[in-house]
Protein backbone atom coordinates (compact mmCIF):
# COMPACT_ATOMS: atom_id res chain seq x y z
CA UNK A 1 0.00 0.00 0.00
CA UNK A 2 1.40 3.24 -0.78
CA UNK A 3 1.39 5.94 2.05
CA UNK A 4 1.50 9.65 2.31
CA UNK A 5 4.56 10.00 3.96
CA UNK A 6 3.11 12.67 6.34
CA UNK A 7 2.06 14.68 3.96
CA UNK A 8 -0.94 17.24 5.21
CA UNK A 9 -4.20 16.57 3.53
CA UNK A 10 -6.94 18.91 4.58
CA UNK A 11 -10.91 17.69 4.89
CA UNK A 12 -13.68 20.17 4.00
CA UNK A 13 -16.51 17.43 5.12
CA UNK A 14 -18.73 18.01 8.29
CA UNK A 15 -20.41 14.75 8.59
CA UNK A 16 -18.19 12.18 8.07
CA UNK A 17 -14.76 13.60 8.98
CA UNK A 18 -13.61 11.40 11.95
CA UNK A 19 -14.06 8.51 9.28
CA UNK A 20 -11.86 10.41 6.55
CA UNK A 21 -9.15 11.76 9.34
CA UNK A 22 -8.72 7.94 10.32
CA UNK A 23 -7.95 7.02 6.69
CA UNK A 24 -5.46 9.74 5.97
CA UNK A 25 -3.73 8.42 8.93
CA UNK A 26 -4.16 5.00 8.43
CA UNK A 27 -1.94 6.05 5.22
CA UNK A 28 0.46 8.15 7.08
CA UNK A 29 -0.86 11.40 6.30
CA UNK A 30 -1.56 14.37 9.00
CA UNK A 31 -5.53 15.13 8.68
CA UNK A 32 -6.22 19.02 8.88
CA UNK A 33 -10.06 19.46 9.42
CA UNK A 34 -12.15 22.94 7.99
CA UNK A 35 -15.62 22.28 7.91
CA UNK A 36 -16.95 23.83 4.73
CA UNK A 37 -20.72 23.46 5.99
CA UNK A 38 -23.41 22.12 8.35
CA UNK A 39 -26.68 20.74 8.26
CA UNK A 40 -29.51 22.71 8.61
CA UNK A 41 -33.56 21.80 9.07
CA UNK A 42 -35.23 22.84 6.01
CA UNK A 43 -39.13 21.41 6.36
CA UNK A 44 -41.27 22.15 8.79
CA UNK A 45 -42.78 19.28 10.60
CA UNK A 46 -46.23 19.44 9.80
CA UNK A 47 -44.90 19.72 5.60
CA UNK A 48 -43.13 16.25 6.35
CA UNK A 49 -45.97 14.33 7.62
CA UNK A 50 -47.95 15.44 4.62
CA UNK A 51 -45.46 14.45 2.48
CA UNK A 52 -45.22 10.85 4.23
CA UNK A 53 -49.19 10.71 4.51
CA UNK A 54 -49.17 11.48 0.76
CA UNK A 55 -46.46 8.47 0.14
CA UNK A 56 -48.79 6.25 2.26
CA UNK A 57 -51.79 7.03 0.51
CA UNK A 58 -49.97 5.64 -2.72
CA UNK A 59 -50.54 8.90 -4.59
CA UNK A 60 -47.27 8.32 -5.90
CA UNK A 61 -45.97 6.16 -7.90
CA UNK A 62 -42.38 6.18 -8.22
CA UNK A 63 -39.98 7.74 -5.49
CA UNK A 64 -36.76 8.98 -6.57
CA UNK A 65 -33.97 8.95 -3.37
CA UNK A 66 -30.53 10.95 -4.65
CA UNK A 67 -28.42 9.99 -1.42
CA UNK A 68 -28.12 7.57 1.05
CA UNK A 69 -29.00 10.78 3.37
CA UNK A 70 -32.07 11.16 1.86
CA UNK A 71 -33.38 7.87 2.94
CA UNK A 72 -31.67 7.67 6.22
CA UNK A 73 -33.47 11.52 7.07
CA UNK A 74 -37.07 10.58 5.66
CA UNK A 75 -37.19 7.15 7.57
CA UNK A 76 -35.92 9.09 10.67
CA UNK A 77 -38.94 11.44 10.50
CA UNK A 78 -41.29 8.68 9.65
CA UNK A 79 -39.99 7.27 12.62
CA UNK A 80 -40.72 10.13 15.22
CA UNK A 81 -44.17 9.52 13.57
CA UNK A 82 -44.05 6.20 14.48
CA UNK A 83 -45.13 5.28 10.47
CA UNK A 84 -41.29 4.02 9.22
CA UNK A 85 -43.05 0.35 8.72
CA UNK A 86 -46.19 2.16 6.66
CA UNK A 87 -43.56 4.12 4.63
CA UNK A 88 -41.25 1.07 3.96
CA UNK A 89 -44.51 -0.65 3.11
CA UNK A 90 -45.43 2.09 0.66
CA UNK A 91 -42.07 2.11 -0.72
CA UNK A 92 -42.52 -1.65 -1.56
CA UNK A 93 -45.65 -0.84 -3.16
CA UNK A 94 -44.93 1.23 -6.11
CA UNK A 95 -41.20 2.29 -8.16
CA UNK A 96 -38.02 3.22 -5.94
CA UNK A 97 -35.01 4.75 -8.38
CA UNK A 98 -31.60 5.71 -6.50
CA UNK A 99 -28.74 7.79 -7.30
CA UNK A 100 -26.49 5.12 -6.57
CA UNK A 101 -25.12 1.51 -4.71
CA UNK A 102 -25.40 3.64 -1.22
CA UNK A 103 -28.99 4.88 -1.14
CA UNK A 104 -29.54 1.61 -2.62
CA UNK A 105 -28.27 -0.19 0.12
CA UNK A 106 -29.44 2.00 2.92
CA UNK A 107 -33.21 1.16 1.34
CA UNK A 108 -32.55 -2.74 1.45
CA UNK A 109 -31.77 -2.18 5.38
CA UNK A 110 -35.31 -0.80 5.42
CA UNK A 111 -36.39 -3.83 3.65
CA UNK A 112 -37.27 -1.57 0.96
CA UNK A 113 -36.63 -3.21 -2.93
CA UNK A 114 -34.63 -0.63 -5.60
CA UNK A 115 -36.08 -0.79 -9.18
CA UNK A 116 -33.35 1.49 -11.01
CA UNK A 117 -29.95 2.54 -9.65
CA UNK A 118 -27.40 5.36 -11.19
CA UNK A 119 -24.30 3.29 -12.25
CA UNK A 120 -20.70 4.39 -11.71
CA UNK A 121 -20.04 7.41 -11.00
CA UNK A 122 -23.64 8.53 -9.65
CA UNK A 123 -23.92 12.09 -11.11
CA UNK A 124 -27.36 13.12 -12.19
CA UNK A 125 -26.63 11.93 -15.84
CA UNK A 126 -26.30 8.38 -14.59
CA UNK A 127 -29.74 8.61 -12.41
CA UNK A 128 -31.74 10.28 -15.47
CA UNK A 129 -30.34 7.39 -17.74
CA UNK A 130 -31.52 5.16 -14.70
CA UNK A 131 -34.97 6.67 -14.88
CA UNK A 132 -35.29 6.83 -18.73
CA UNK A 133 -35.59 3.17 -18.68
CA UNK A 134 -39.15 3.63 -17.06
CA UNK A 135 -42.54 5.08 -18.46
CA UNK A 136 -42.90 7.91 -16.53
CA UNK A 137 -46.06 9.76 -19.06
CA UNK A 138 -48.93 9.15 -16.57
CA UNK A 139 -46.96 9.00 -13.33
CA UNK A 140 -46.80 11.22 -10.05
CA UNK A 141 -42.86 11.16 -8.63
CA UNK A 142 -41.48 12.44 -5.31
CA UNK A 143 -38.12 13.28 -5.36
CA UNK A 144 -36.46 13.31 -2.00
CA UNK A 145 -33.01 15.28 -1.94
CA UNK A 146 -31.00 16.34 1.01
CA UNK A 147 -28.55 19.22 1.63
CA UNK A 148 -29.38 20.81 -1.51
CA UNK A 149 -31.65 20.54 -4.94
CA UNK A 150 -30.79 18.52 -8.05
CA UNK A 151 -31.96 20.85 -10.58
CA UNK A 152 -30.95 18.52 -13.59
CA UNK A 153 -32.96 15.45 -12.48
CA UNK A 154 -36.36 17.72 -10.77
CA UNK A 155 -36.53 19.20 -14.30
CA UNK A 156 -35.97 15.57 -16.15
CA UNK A 157 -38.39 14.41 -13.83
CA UNK A 158 -40.73 17.49 -14.44
CA UNK A 159 -40.61 16.81 -18.38
CA UNK A 160 -41.09 13.21 -18.33
CA UNK A 161 -43.47 12.66 -15.48
CA UNK A 162 -47.23 13.56 -15.04
CA UNK A 163 -46.65 15.63 -11.88
CA UNK A 164 -43.28 15.43 -9.93
CA UNK A 165 -43.25 16.48 -5.71
CA UNK A 166 -39.64 17.50 -3.73
CA UNK A 167 -38.80 16.99 -0.33
CA UNK A 168 -35.58 18.37 1.26
CA UNK A 169 -35.37 17.90 4.70
CA UNK A 170 -31.99 19.45 5.40
CA UNK A 171 -29.89 22.17 3.87
CA UNK A 172 -25.90 22.52 3.71
CA UNK A 173 -26.15 25.70 5.65
CA UNK A 174 -22.16 27.80 5.50
CA UNK A 175 -20.41 26.74 9.08
CA UNK A 176 -21.39 29.27 12.10
CA UNK A 177 -17.87 29.48 13.06
CA UNK A 178 -15.92 30.06 9.57
CA UNK A 179 -12.63 31.09 11.41
CA UNK A 180 -11.18 27.81 10.39
CA UNK A 181 -12.11 28.50 6.55
CA UNK A 182 -10.63 31.72 6.76
CA UNK A 183 -6.95 30.11 8.52
CA UNK A 184 -7.62 27.40 5.88
CA UNK A 185 -7.21 29.80 2.85
CA UNK A 186 -4.04 31.57 4.78
CA UNK A 187 -2.74 28.35 4.81
CA UNK A 188 -3.55 26.77 1.24
CA UNK A 189 -2.73 30.64 -0.19
CA UNK A 190 0.79 30.39 1.96
CA UNK A 191 1.76 27.07 0.41
CA UNK A 192 1.41 24.88 3.62
CA UNK A 193 -1.36 22.42 3.05
CA UNK A 194 0.34 19.34 0.80
CA UNK A 195 -3.45 18.37 -0.55
CA UNK A 196 -6.93 18.68 -0.40
CA UNK A 197 -9.66 16.00 -0.47
CA UNK A 198 -12.91 18.09 -1.70
CA UNK A 199 -15.63 15.46 -1.29
CA UNK A 200 -19.03 17.61 -2.65
CA UNK A 201 -19.42 20.65 -4.89
CA UNK A 202 -21.15 22.50 -1.69
CA UNK A 203 -17.76 22.36 -0.52
CA UNK A 204 -16.29 24.28 -3.44
CA UNK A 205 -19.06 26.88 -3.42
CA UNK A 206 -18.64 27.68 0.40
CA UNK A 207 -14.94 27.67 0.43
CA UNK A 208 -14.88 30.31 -2.72
CA UNK A 209 -17.28 32.46 -0.70
CA UNK A 210 -15.70 32.54 2.23
CA UNK A 211 -12.12 33.28 -0.10
CA UNK A 212 -14.57 35.95 -1.55
CA UNK A 213 -15.26 38.08 1.24
CA UNK A 214 -12.02 38.04 1.76
CA UNK A 215 -10.84 39.45 -1.31
CA UNK A 216 -8.75 36.42 -2.23
CA UNK A 217 -10.86 34.35 -4.41
CA UNK A 218 -8.27 34.97 -7.17
CA UNK A 219 -5.27 33.95 -4.57
CA UNK A 220 -6.99 31.05 -3.73
CA UNK A 221 -7.53 29.77 -6.95
CA UNK A 222 -4.04 30.04 -8.05
CA UNK A 223 -2.93 28.68 -4.90
CA UNK A 224 -4.92 25.68 -5.41
CA UNK A 225 -3.55 25.27 -8.99
CA UNK A 226 0.09 25.61 -8.76
CA UNK A 227 0.76 25.17 -4.65
CA UNK A 228 -1.40 21.86 -3.24
CA UNK A 229 -2.59 18.81 -4.81
CA UNK A 230 -6.57 19.13 -5.48
CA UNK A 231 -8.27 15.60 -5.17
CA UNK A 232 -11.89 15.49 -6.16
CA UNK A 233 -13.99 12.31 -5.12
CA UNK A 234 -15.63 12.14 -8.31
CA UNK A 235 -16.58 14.21 -11.45
CA UNK A 236 -19.17 16.83 -10.38
CA UNK A 237 -16.87 18.28 -7.88
CA UNK A 238 -14.20 18.68 -10.70
CA UNK A 239 -16.29 20.39 -12.90
CA UNK A 240 -17.78 22.91 -10.11
CA UNK A 241 -14.30 23.50 -9.32
CA UNK A 242 -13.48 24.02 -12.92
CA UNK A 243 -15.90 26.67 -12.93
CA UNK A 244 -13.96 28.15 -10.41
CA UNK A 245 -10.80 28.53 -11.99
CA UNK A 246 -9.58 25.39 -10.43
CA UNK A 247 -7.99 22.23 -12.57
CA UNK A 248 -8.34 18.68 -10.08
CA UNK A 249 -5.18 16.92 -10.06
CA UNK A 250 -6.45 13.21 -8.41
CA UNK A 251 -9.88 11.92 -9.12
CA UNK A 252 -10.47 8.23 -8.09
CA UNK A 253 -12.10 5.42 -10.60
CA UNK A 254 -14.67 5.10 -7.77
CA UNK A 255 -16.15 7.77 -5.90
CA UNK A 256 -15.91 6.48 -2.37
CA UNK A 257 -13.49 7.55 0.32
CA UNK A 258 -11.41 5.10 0.52
CA UNK A 259 -10.36 5.38 -2.94
CA UNK A 260 -10.09 8.84 -3.17
CA UNK A 261 -7.48 8.99 -0.13
CA UNK A 262 -5.70 5.95 -1.87
CA UNK A 263 -5.57 7.63 -5.05
CA UNK A 264 -3.67 10.81 -3.28
CA UNK A 265 -1.20 8.15 -1.75
CA UNK A 266 -0.66 7.17 -5.44
CA UNK A 267 -0.46 10.50 -6.91
CA UNK A 268 2.07 11.35 -4.40
CA UNK A 269 4.57 8.16 -4.73
CA UNK A 270 4.00 8.66 -8.78
CA UNK A 271 4.89 12.44 -8.87
CA UNK A 272 6.85 13.27 -6.20
CA UNK A 273 4.93 16.33 -5.60
CA UNK A 274 1.77 17.96 -5.28
CA UNK A 275 1.79 19.38 -9.76
CA UNK A 276 0.18 18.56 -12.65
CA UNK A 277 -3.29 16.53 -13.36
CA UNK A 278 -4.25 13.08 -14.31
Amino acid sequence: MRTLNGATVALLEARVTSEMAALIQRYGGQPRTAPAMRESPLRAPEETAGFIDRLCRDTFGLVVFVTPAAVTSLFAEAEALRRAEDVASALNRLRVACGGSKPARALRQRGVHTDVAAREPFTSAELIDALAALDLSTTRAALVLYGERCDAVASWLSAHSAAIEELCLHEWAMPEDVVPLRTFIDEVIAGRIDAVAFTSTVQCRHLFRIAASLGRAAELADALNSKTTVAVIGPVCRSSLRELGVTSHVMPATPKMAPLVSAIAEYFAERGSPRGEI
